[in-house]
């Protein structure tokens, strides 16, 4: 079942906050009143994680600018994830909040854990000011994401949001022409 334009599920979850060098708590209201984007990946102490997260925080002051908060998640609590950004160069890096999902319920609220492994697949999300899901990504586990195409998603949704009737066509970047559905672009595209 698709969770496009689905409301996030109620959870609630411990977050390491490295910003502040702290632990939070985190719900679904966090997704309320700004974009937000949404990270689950296997473990910590891994191998393509670290890559990812480092390319997400690379990302991270764009996102910002854009109004976006990201948050990564994955199946291991707050304090193994302020133990990796203590002792990790690539992790050491993440200024945004790292949600612990010990239980799993935040994973199985978005469709992505692995009940086998018990470990979450590589899910991107963007989420709206409503809270409610735009864009879903699902990764197997050996293929890392890019992080400037998140960036891409965001510019697109919020663009979506601003303009109703407008839709931004395949490659669409800020700026480019838009398409207006209409009876008149039937069979000519």
């Amino acid at each position: 079942m698709s969770l496009i334009g689905k409301e996030v599920q109620p959870f609630q979850a411990k977050a390491y906050h490295p910003v502040n060098d702290e632990f939070i708590d985190v719900t679904e209201e966090n997704f309320k009143g700004q974009w937000s984007v949404v990270c689950f990946y296997p473990a910590d102490f891994s191998f393509v994680c670290p890559t990812e997260l480092e390319d997400l925080q690379d990302q991270y002051d764009t996102l910002k600018e854009l109004g976006v908060e990201v948050y990564s998640v994955s199946t291991d609590t707050h304090f193994v994830h302020k133990g990796w950004h203590d002792n990790s160069e690539k992790i050491g890096k993440i200024k945004y909040p790292m949600i612990g999902d010990p239980s799993g319920i935040v994973s199985r609220n978005f469709d992505v854990l692995n009940e086998e492994s018990g470990l979450a697949d590589r899910g991107t999300f963007v989420i709206d000011p409503d809270g409610v899901i735009q864009t879903v990504e699902i990764n197997a586990d050996g293929i890392g994401r890019d992080a400037s195409v998140i960036v891409d998603k965001v510019k697109a949704a919020q663009y979506v949001r601003k303009n109703p009737g407008e839709v931004c066509p395949a490659k669409w970047e800020e700026g480019s022409e838009t398409l207006t559905p209409s009876l008149d672009l039937v069979g000519k595209i």
